[in-house]
């Protein structure tokens, strides 16, 4: 337990209203209680519906991209309605507003994609996938890496919460898609879906990883979030979105990064970039050994990539 400082009201933990969401600020509210000692009384959950959430039928990047993952939670963070806001870091923008402060990452989960099929399908990899499948996904490093692994596959947009997007593969929509397995097992659902080797698919940047902010100059509160900063995944997840402002990609640019603690305890980068059918692509991998060393992954593979990569970055 910790000194604290002194709570005046209840923390108000703003999260999007989604069950995944939710799970995700329970899981804040758990290890802030568990650090400090605070009782349950003196945290309150406000959930929130983003505008990603109300749009169903279209690609985030045709209508405005991250932010509008994050907005209603800014907007309210800014305006001191709520105190903290949890978040899927993966669906964050990789440059925040300076007003905000990341105050702590929750220890990663599971990384991986994993592939789920439809019902009389027996498919546990991509390469298992009959030919012609359509695979549901509003993700353009996803589908770029099925267009690159199995060119007979078509990527269908598929969007909406973790619930819905399995009720459409249930209702015919795609014959498969893949699914954050970090989602899937804060839902408890443990046994959907197959985990996809990172050496196939490797993950988004971000993905697995729960992250916690606050306004910058909310001392108190940043004093209690970073007690429960998990440092080894903070480090690694930093990593990857250096890498990906290094990059100058949106959302529109098919891109992966995982970066991971390896046996000798250094901090490996291992980075894709592809061109949006897939065709073409430049990976790589760095040792995090110096400051700029996600940076220089970055430039080496914008330098190896033919221009069909290049353009979709602005680095």
């Amino acid at each position: 337990m910790t000194d604290l400082p002194t709570i005046e009201q209840p923390l108000r933990i703003g999260t999007r209203a989604s069950p995944l969401a939710m799970a995700q600020a329970h899981m804040t509210v758990a290890a802030l209680i568990a650090t400090h000692g605070l009782a349950p009384q003196a945290l309150t959950i406000v959930p929130m519906t983003a505008t990603g959430d109300r749009i169903q039928d279209r690609a985030l990047a045709e209508v405005g991209g991250k932010e509008l993952w994050t907005r209603e939670l800014d907007a309210a963070l800014d305006a001191g309605v709520i105190d903290i806001a949890v978040h899927s870091l993966k669906d964050v923008e990789t440059l925040r507003d300076a007003r905000f402060a990341l105050g702590a990452m929750l220890e990663r989960a599971d990384p991986r994609d994993r592939l789920v099929v439809r019902e009389g399908m027996e498919a546990t990899s991509v390469a298992d996938l009959p030919h012609g499948a359509r695979l549901g996904t509003s993700s353009p490093r996803r589908a770029a890496q099925i267009r690159r692994i199995r060119p007979d596959v078509a990527p269908v947009l598929l969007r909406g919460n973790v619930a819905t997007r399995l009720a459409k593969l249930a209702a015919g929509e795609a014959d498969a898609t893949l699914l954050a397995a970090a989602g899937l097992d804060r839902l408890g659902m443990h046994a959907v879906g197959t985990a996809q080797d990172t050496a196939v698919l490797l993950p988004a940047a971000s993905q697995g990883a729960i992250g916690i902010e606050c306004r910058a100059d909310d001392g108190d509160t940043l004093t209690l979030l970073l007690a429960i900063d998990h440092a080894p995944t903070h480090r690694a997840v930093a990593t990857e979105r250096a890498f990906l402002a290094a990059l100058g990609g949106d959302c529109r640019s098919p891109v992966a990064a995982h970066a991971h603690w390896r046996d000798d305890g250094m901090l490996q980068l291992d980075a894709e970039i592809f061109s949006e059918d897939g065709a073409d692509h430049a990976a790589g991998h760095a040792l995090i050994d110096h400051a700029d060393a996600a940076a220089a992954l970055a430039r080496r593979l914008l330098d190896d990539a033919p221009e069909t990569v290049r353009r979709l970055f602005a680095a």
